[in-house]
């Protein structure tokens, strides 16, 4: 490898991404580990981090796994101390653990709009701030926020995602402003709509042959005229975990096609 291409690498780093049993997080933990780090990720129970586990196995990656729900701030912070004692001081966080409910805003029952806010947007904060002193004391990190088109965009039903996405944009740039200066890059990814099994049913053929509605919609909003897969995340999220990222700094890097750059087609 050459000098400049080292600075891709993530040889000797410590890499923690919540709730990455599957989908996104596993893919970005799988980029990582290629790239040389050391993964550890966590998930809301035993069943779903046993479950990663395997899948790590299968893929050939030796990963730490733990239980830990990242809304509760003492089990994180207990969680923390253990991966330092354990891994070592984590150089990488990834706050990808979320969760989303479609209702119409007018039927949703407040708590259901607490609830999403608190993983998707207090449960980074929680994290975030129980690593960034080590961190300091370190001398570097990187933070990446999993953001969403829904920090930029509203659609029907996701009220209480859009305001935990967009609040999420605004606490990558308040961690950058406020952490800048002790050598701690935080980002985000926003990602456009990804093939994954939850949305496989958005995209099966209807039975007249025909496109779902909303996989034609999606195509037809999308530049790329594709969805994305979770492959397209890997090699932005290695960017922003890397060396070569050390002065982009509160920025959210949008992998979605081009959706957000495209105002549609006009009506034939």
């Amino acid at each position: 490898m050459n000098d400049f291409l080292k600075n891709f690498s993530l040889e000797g780093k410590i890499a923690w991404i919540t709730g990455a049993s599957y989908g996104i997080g596993f893919a970005i933990a799988t980029a990582y580990a290629q790239s040389g780090a050391t993964i550890v990720f966590n998930d809301i129970n035993q069943e779903l981090v046993d479950k990663g586990m395997k899948a790590y196995e299968a893929a050939g990656i030796k990963a730490h796994g733990y239980v830990c729900d990242v809304t509760n701030e003492a089990a994180v912070q207990a969680l923390v101390k253990q991966i330092e004692a354990e891994v070592g001081v984590v150089d990488i966080l990834v706050n990808n653990a979320g969760i989303i409910r479609r209702i119409p805003m007018c039927e949703m029952p407040a708590e259901e709009f607490a609830k999403v806010i608190n993983v998707d947007l207090v449960a980074p904060f929680i994290v975030a701030k129980a690593v960034i002193p080590s961190m300091i004391a370190k001398g570097h990190g990187k933070i990446i926020n999993i953001c969403s088109m829904m920090s930029e965009l509203g659609r029907e039903t996701v009220s209480a995602y859009a305001a935990a996405k967009g609040g999420l944009k605004m606490l990558t740039r308040n961690i950058c402003s406020e952490y800048g200066e002790h050598n701690i890059q935080c980002n985000g990814i926003g990602p456009g709509y990804i093939a994954t099994p939850q949305t496989a049913p958005l995209r099966e053929r209807q039975p007249d042959g025909s496109r779902h509605p909303f996989d034609q919609f999606i195509v037809a909003k999308t530049p790329a005229a594709r969805w994305g897969t979770t492959e397209d995340l890997m090699g932005p999220a290695v960017f922003l975990a890397s060396d070569a990222s050390n002065f982009v700094n509160g920025h959210v890097l949008y992998v979605d096609g081009g959706i957000l750059a495209y105002i549609g087609k006009q009506p034939g």
